[in-house]
């Protein structure tokens, strides 16, 4: 199943049409973004699409669609593909090392990402996003998938100046300024896909590939993420996991490639869809 924020509204997605889901129940499901990540609804959303009428499905224009998800937290991931640890010059690590991403910097599939003229060292990264669908504490990595309400695309858009500033790195607030973690522009549940463990992500700025990697190569795999991560955290419906990066980000390109006004960032998840971000002066 696809689901999508359009204009606000949550809706299923079927080819280039959608059904409001609010519509679709007579009110029974309301207008919330937080229907599209709270797994208990999703037979009930199967079952709308199933009984809807042709007429119910309408077409729309991908530029109206937003975020998919409205998290209590985001949780990003460092360092997660082999290929990644690498170009580095970095050993693999023996745990996963995470941080925070602000949910204020959460935005959408098609929105601006706004770049300061103080920020000249701006970096983009490519990434499958979770969406957590239950709540849950100490989860198996077996059971992990089954928390999972979908997935989606994302960039982890990160200040490097800012986060290698010294005399201490930081993580956390050089990648949650405001608009820095865009997502969507679908979220799309787990049964979509042949093996969720194996999605291929690429990102582009303007027309030069600069990224293409797949989640087979992840160091912690989702499961194993979940997993690790929930022996330390509750998840909640909505909260999001930034899997980790491929190869290729702009700080280790020679020469290096940072995002300035003008530039549009594209980033494509298959099964789930293509973002376009253009980046804009602050």
């Amino acid at each position: 199943m696809k689901l999508a924020n359009l204009a606000g509204r949550p809706v299923v997605v079927r080819d280039n049409l959608a059904l409001d889901i609010a519509d679709a129940s007579k009110g029974a499901i309301e207008p919330r973004l937080e229907v599209l990540s709270d797994l208990s609804l999703h037979d009930e959303l199967r079952a709308l699409a199933e009984r809807a009428e042709e007429a119910d499905w309408k077409p729309f224009e991908q530029r109206d669609l937003g975020r998919v998800a409205k998290p209590y937290k985001a949780i990003g991931v460092a360092l997660n593909y082999r290929a990644h640890a690498e170009e580095s010059n970095l050993p693999v690590p023996d745990e996963p090392s995470v941080f925070a991403k602000f949910a204020s910097s959460v935005v959408g599939p098609y929105d601006s990402i706004v770049v300061e003229p103080q920020y000249d060292k701006v970096d983009y990264e490519a990434e499958l996003v979770v969406v957590m669908g239950r709540t849950g504490k100490n989860i198996s990595a077996a059971d992990a998938w089954s928390y999972v309400a979908g997935v989606t695309a994302g960039q982890d858009v990160s200040d490097r100046k800012e986060q290698w500033r010294k005399p201490i790195n930081q993580f956390t607030l050089p990648k949650s300024y405001d608009t820095f973690s865009p997502i969507g522009p679908y979220l799309v549940t787990v049964d979509e896909f042949e093996d969720p463990d194996d999605i291929e992500v690429v990102g582009w700025v303007d027309d030069l590939e600069v990224q293409r990697g797949r989640t087979s190569d992840l160091i912690f795999s989702v499961p194993e993420l979940i997993a690790w991560l929930s022996k330390r955290v509750t998840f909640e419906p909505g909260d999001l996991i930034f899997t980790g990066t491929p190869a290729g980000c702009g700080v280790r390109r020679t020469p290096r490639l940072y995002l300035t006004e003008g530039k549009v960032l594209r980033t494509e998840v298959t099964g789930v869809g293509t973002m376009v971000n253009p980046v804009v002066g602050g």
